[in-house]
Formats: C-alpha cells, structure tokens, sequence
C-alpha cells in the first residue's frame, strides 16, 4: 500500500459515505449542501494526499483482520463470544435477546461491530488537523449507524419476529407511516395529536400583556400571596418555542418559578415568515429584550428585574447586557444563563457544520428565502444524536409499524421553528465563524460597542456535563469574562440537564470549585451535591428579588392590557 493509493481510496470512500449523508438528510430535511460536502471532499483530499499515516492504516487493517479471523474461528469452535466484536451489551439497538442467541444474527451483529470499529480507527489515523478530523469522524460515524444490520428489515430478528406475528400488517403499518412522515418532510417521533397548545402542555395560567411583530410577552399569574419586588424575565431561545420551560405541571420550570414566589415574564418568539427575513440580532435585543424589560418593569413598578435565558437566548442576554453595561443602565438585577455560549471558538459537535465551505452557501440561501427553514435546522441537530433522534424512530415507525408513543419533550422537539434570515446570518458569522462576541469591541448591537468583562450582573451560568450542542468547558472559559458568576454543573444533557424538576429532585449537579485554573480542575475541586439544580438556583434568586410584596391582583396595567390567554397566538403557529 502506499500514499497515493492510500489516497484515492480515501477519497472513493468519503465520496460514497457524502452520498449516503445525503440520501438521509434530504429525505427528511429538504435538499441540502452538497456542494459543501463536495469541498469538504476534497479539502479531506488535499489533507490526505500530504498525510504520512499509510502504516497506521496498515497497522489498522491488519488489525481488522486478526479481529475477523479471530471471530470466524469462535464462530465454528464454540458459541459466539461478543466480546471480540467489542460486547453491544450496552448498545440499545441489539439488546434484543435474538441478536445473541441466533447464530446468524449473532454474526451479522458482530462483524458489523468490528468493522464499524475499524472504519473509526481508519478515520482517526489519517491525521488531518483537529478541525478536519473531527468532521470525517463524524461523517464516518454518520456512515457506519445509517448501515447498522438493525435498520434493515432482512438483518432485524425483531422486524422479522413481529412480521411473522402479525402476519406482515407490521410491514404494511410501517409503509403507511413512512409515506405519511415523507409528506410532513420528517420523522415522528411521538404521537402528535395527543397534545393540544394551552390544555394539556404549556398550561401554566397567564395572559399575554404585550407583543410586536418580534415577540409577545406573556406575564404568569401568581399563585403566592407574596411575590419578589422584582419581577423574573425569561428568555428562550428563538431557535425552539418557549414551551419546553411549561411542558406540563411536573416539568414546568415556569411553574417552579411562580411557586417560589416570582412575578414572572416570559417572551414567546415569532416563527418568523419570509416577511420577517428583515429581522436582525439588533431587533432581537432592542424589540424583544429591552421591550420586554420595559413593560416588567411598567407592569410591577419595579425598578430593577432579574433575568433567566437558554442557549441563543442566552447569548442574546449576554449582548443586551453588554449594551447596558456601555449606557451604564442597571436595570437587570442579577442574569442566569442556562447551556449558553458566549466563547464558540470550541462549539462542541456543531463544529462539524461551521466552516466557510458549508456556511456561506446557507447564509446565502437564508438571505434569498428570508428564513432559515427550521426542518434543515432539525436534520442538522438530530444528527448530531442520530442513535437517539433518528434510527430509533425508522426502526420502530417503518420496520415495525409502530405508532410513535407520547412524550412531551419528543412533540417539543418536533415543533420546528424558522430563524430569520438576517438573524442567522449575523449569529453564524459572529459567533461560529469569527467569535466575536468575546472580542472588546469588535462587535456592535443597538449602536454600542461590546464588551463582556464590564458586565458587572450577577451571573448564575449552568451547564450540562453530557452537553453535546454547548460544551461545558466552552460554557466555564466564557463564563470568567464575566465579573461576578455563580458557576453550576448539572448532570445530563443540553435539554434534561435544564429539565430536572424539582419535585422529582433527581440527578446531581456540582458547585463551588476552584477557579482560575481551567475546567477540568474545577470538577476535581467542585463539591458534588444530590438532587436537582433548581433548588439551588431558587435560593440564590431569592436573595437577588428584593423584598416580598403582596402579589398583584390582575395582570397586566392600565398601560398594558391583556391581549389574550397565554400561551398566545405565536407559539401555535407551526410549519406546515
């Protein structure tokens, strides 16, 4: 074998891994880059063609090799020990009893699993930069799950066994779910029709006291005779709706909130149209956070207002802050930022899409169409988990012809939200691609220059160790630009990480490491405490929200009347 060779073959083989990427993305996320897989193609190439890995891979096939021979001679010898094929005892796609105790499935299961190991022990030796490996590595592991046995009616002992039970209706059950799910341009992933907006998820009682072509502002009712002084802002990602904080009332953060005695606001985000393309990250913090800050503040009296957002939310907080900071407006009493971004140099597993190559070409495409469609904005983070988001749900709706189950983070998540394409374009290219968030100076917002070190607001940053879309390490370097930051680990992910009641109080999260020498020394240092993170956060509010006063009568004011029942007109609106 030699470089050259070793080359060519690379390139047939990402060429024809690019092909399949792409067959699943379109199918249900629209048409897709492949121009910008075609020059991540080549970019691989050129890399390659200077690489000096040819006796890793050699090393790596003759590897494959022991692992087969090894295999086939269990194979014959004696009953399959999985262990050679690295044991799926802990893979959720055969924990099956079938995929074990049937030799030829046992087989297939096996030898899928040493060659998918092999095909990541190839990619991981061609020795590109960090950048560049760390997307053929998840390209090749997009590959090697799309070809798993278990997503094939003829390799699934499963899809087999419930053909035969119900004498194929399964195969026809599951032909009708698929050609329903390539209408709607995407996998179901729960039973859709079993949740109804304001009866039974996103049912915390309040009315919408504002609104503008951006946002409406919904304000809570309370359920204490006594409330903060000041009133509690919430600010969720305009990327989702806000209603993964109000699932229903044992999940609701919203309700927490209130039920510790918080006056609270909440913005819920325009699905923007083609005719909201115009709308900028400008407008988000001048028309949806500052307004919004303007009526608490009318509505309760309240000089001052603390303030919670999420992920893009939280990055637009960060900017309003920013901006405050420059005016010298202390209106925000105290900020916690949930799995926010404010350093992206390390964007965790969304790196593998930011680079100039891929990204223009969307900018571009978002500018012409106005929006940024939020079913390509799905495709993009489900496969970021495509063993949790995307497989499963094939498997099960079309293999087995399964109606998909009820679950209400599941019908969130499939509650698909456009972006406006001025918006995602200044937040890709000023965050992912040029960082500038973190730079004194370099970026403006609302006419001021930015510069995170002259926040003075208390801070309350949690991340989540399992975070996937904001690492915890990027989110911990972000935080110490911030002058006075309570830092907080939960455990978990992105979205249960946040979602951890606390009437359940399960889980754990970390507090009160040392700071100033990097994350990994702040965990080590970090006092782990049982429970949820909510309880924490409660307590450090409270001390934040000024003196108790009896709680308001009616919502809204003689200024800002109630417009209608939350949760509002805007969060209904779906894409079609």
């Amino acid at each position: 074998m030699n470089s050259k060779n070793t080359c060519a073959n690379t390139h047939d083989f990402l060429a024809a891994m690019n092909s399949e990427t792409l067959k699943l993305m379109e199918l249900f996320g629209g048409k897709v880059g492949k121009e910008q897989l075609d020059n991540l193609n080549g970019d691989w190439t050129q890399v390659l063609g200077q690489s000096h890995s040819t006796q890793d891979w050699i090393e790596v096939i003759g590897d494959y090799q022991k692992s087969q021979m090894k295999f086939w001679s269990g194979f014959f010898a004696a009953p399959i020990d999985a262990s050679s094929a690295s044991s799926a005892s802990s893979d959720r796609r055969f924990n099956s009893d079938e995929w074990s105790e049937t030799p030829i499935f046992n087989y297939i299961k096996d030898s899928y699993l040493i060659a998918s190991k092999q095909l990541n022990k190839l990619a991981a030796s061609v020795g590109m930069d960090d950048k560049s490996q760390q997307t053929l590595a998840f390209y090749t592991q997009q590959y090697i799950d799309a070809l798993s046995p278990s997503n094939f009616a003829a390799t699934n002992p499963e899809v087999i066994q419930r053909a035969i039970d119900t004498n194929g209706q399964s195969l026809i059950d599951g032909l009708k779910n698929l050609v329903g799910d390539i209408g709607k341009g995407r996998i179901s992933m729960t039973d859709e029709s079993a949740f109804t907006m304001g009866e039974n998820i996103a049912t915390s009682e309040g009315a919408v006291v504002f609104e503008n072509e951006l946002m409406q502002l919904i304000q809570y009712t309370p359920s204490t005779d006594k409330v903060c002084e000041r009133p509690l802002l919430i600010v969720p990602p305009c990327i989702n709706k806000f209603y993964i904080l109000d699932l229903q009332p044992h999940n609701s953060f919203v309700r927490h909130a209130v039920e510790q005695g918080q006056t609270v606001f909440l913005i819920s985000w325009v699905n923007p149209a083609a005719k909201q393309g115009h709308l900028s990250w400008d407008d988000y913090v001048e028309k949806g956070i500052f307004e919004a800050l303007s009526v608490a503040k009318a509505v309760t009296g309240s000089e001052r207002v603390n303030t919670v957002a999420w992920c893009v939310g939280g990055t637009l907080l960060a900017s309003a802050l920013a901006v405050m900071a420059a005016r010298k407006d202390n209106s925000v009493a105290s900020a916690t930022l949930l799995t926010t971004l404010v350093d992206f140099e390390e964007p965790g597993d969304l790196g593998v899409f930011i680079n100039k190559s891929q990204v223009l070409p969307l900018i571009k495409q978002a500018k012409e169409s106005g929006v940024m469609s939020g079913k390509k904005l799905s495709v993009a983070f489900n496969l970021l988990r495509s063993n949790d988001l995307i497989w499963p749900y094939v498997v099960n709706n079309y293999l087995k012809g399964h109606a998909p189950a009820p679950f209400d983070i599941l019908y969130w998540n499939s509650d698909l939200t456009n972006m406006a394409g001025e918006m995602y374009s200044e937040y890709l290219t000023n965050m992912y691609l040029e960082n500038n968030l973190i730079k004194p100076g370099k970026m403006t917002v609302c006419g001021d220059a930015l510069d995170l070190s002259q926040i003075k607001v208390p801070c309350y940053f949690l991340s989540c160790i399992e975070d996937h879309i904001a690492p915890w390490s990027s989110i911990f370097k972000g935080a110490g630009l911030f002058r006075n930051v309570e830092f907080v680990l939960g455990a978990s992910g992105h979205i249960a990480g946040v979602i951890n009641p606390a009437s359940k109080n399960r889980r754990h999260f970390w507090t009160d490491g040392e700071k100033g020498n990097g994350s990994e020394h702040w965990l080590e240092s970090a006092e782990k405490q049982e429970g949820s993170w909510w309880n924490h956060w409660s307590v450090w509010l409270d001390k934040r929200g000024g003196k108790r006063v009896p709680a308001a009568k009616q919502l809204g004011s003689c200024d800002f009347e109630v417009i209608e029942a939350a949760p509002g007109r805007y969060v209904k609106e779906r894409i079609a």
